[in-house]
């Protein structure tokens, strides 16, 4: 296994594991199998779990193998903190201190702020007395360190970023969200600022995996015969940015192999050809695109607020995936923002298209794309759910 420091020099395996996916049976998280892959990762020198208050049951399995098995001072737990529900001092507390008795410990070593969308939700904590339950908190060694993760645009991130002294964050990052939500630029400015990157969603939920037949002929044909998967966990590995890139492992076959990648591949190990070959795939997922936006951002920004890229981001990703998850992205991402940016919020003024270099119909695009993301429907669930948890 290869390691990257942390802000303090600790040293964090480049593969994390996420817990998100622990199989299930029936309605309960199968303990037996998750324990021999959790096990199995440990001994292979892996020490990033990742977990959530709102995965269910998640929590108390990692807590349940790692105190059964006198492994908790082998690994570090990150888990997250639901911000978006939390309305007073007393809820946090209540929160932390449930998560530290499901996770049978004294000490989370990477506590995050759960899917920030907009600084307007770090501005509520603040309100609440965040920064002092924080500080007070790594004071007695219950928390070692302070982070966010985020589903947003690439401007907001900057800003989060720049808004406290955080200790890490993670975003949704791999070469088809290269430039999209934090994107490459997030991740440079948060290594210029010395603050480590976690990885999620490093394939794209298993998209970047199930290849279309002509990209794996592509793999297949090239000498080096990198699985999809290892090609996509490369990619990442290969930028010096990138402090570890999480997984979802729900078999021992996967924990092993991704154990074998991780120890082979570092920074500025791919090829030119290696690159090319992550550019070719790139265009064959996209070749059900419905827009040919290239996310340059010239369109921006729009006097009336409307995310043009990230619309039709969403809109392309719908034909290249299955459209209900990605209805349910994209309700999370943009609608959960303070300031969401629907299409919808266009006046057809036509600024945007006066300054786009692909010269597209922005303004008649707009309009199909928003009747697909947002079809009646999730029209409403996006607006039931603004007003439970956008503040």
């Amino acid at each position: 296994m290869r390691y990257r420091p942390d802000r303090y020099g600790d040293q964090i395996s480049q593969l994390g594991y996420g817990c998100m996916r622990f199989e299930r049976k029936g309605n309960a998280i199968d303990y037996e199998k998750a324990e021999r892959e959790v096990l199995l990762a440990i001994e292979n020198g892996v020490n990033y779990f990742d977990t959530a208050y709102i995965y269910p049951g998640s929590e108390e399995c990692l807590g349940r193998i790692l105190d059964e098995n006198k492994c908790r001072d082998r690994v570090n737990i990150a888990t997250k903190l639901p911000q978006y529900v939390m309305r007073s001092a007393a809820a946090i507390d209540k929160t932390f201190r449930e998560e530290l008795t499901r996770l049978r410990t004294d000490r989370i070593d990477y506590y995050l702020m759960h899917m920030f969308t907009d600084i307007a939700e770090w501005e509520h904590l603040k309100t609440l007395g965040i920064e002092d339950w924080i500080e007070r908190h790594k004071k007695e060694g219950s928390i070692r360190n302070i982070g966010f993760s985020y589903h947003g645009d690439t401007d907001m991130f900057l800003k989060i970023l720049d808004a406290y002294d955080w200790d890490f964050c993670q975003i949704q990052y791999n070469y088809l969200d290269e430039h999209t939500q934090a994107g490459r630029r997030g991740l440079q400015a948060a290594a210029q600022k010395g603050i480590p990157v976690i990885i999620m969603e490093p394939l794209r939920g298993g998209k970047l995996v199930d290849l279309p037949e002509k990209a794996k002929q592509i793999l297949t044909a090239d000498s080096r015969r990198y699985t999809p998967a290892e090609l996509g966990l490369r990619w990442l590995w290969d930028q010096p940015e990138v402090t570890c890139v999480l997984s979802g492992m729900n078999s021992e076959e996967m924990v092993r192999e991704n154990i074998r990648v991780a120890s082979e591949a570092g920074p500025g190990d791919l090829t030119e050809e290696d690159l090319r070959i992550v550019g070719q795939i790139r265009q064959i997922l996209r070749e059900k695109e419905k827009v040919g936006c290239t996310g340059c951002r010239y369109c921006m920004p729009c006097p009336k607020g409307v995310d043009i890229p990230g619309n039709f981001h969403y809109y392309n990703l719908m034909y290249m995936e299955k459209k209900a998850p990605v209805r349910f992205e994209f309700a999370r991402n943009m609608g959960m923002r303070k300031d969401p940016g629907f299409a919808s919020q266009c006046i057809g003024c036509g600024k945007c298209e006066m300054h786009c270099p692909q010269h597209l119909p922005i303004r008649e695009k707009l309009k199909e794309a928003d009747r697909d993301l947002r079809p009646f429907l999730y029209r409403i669930g996006i607006r039931i759910a603004r007003r439970i948890m956008v503040r």
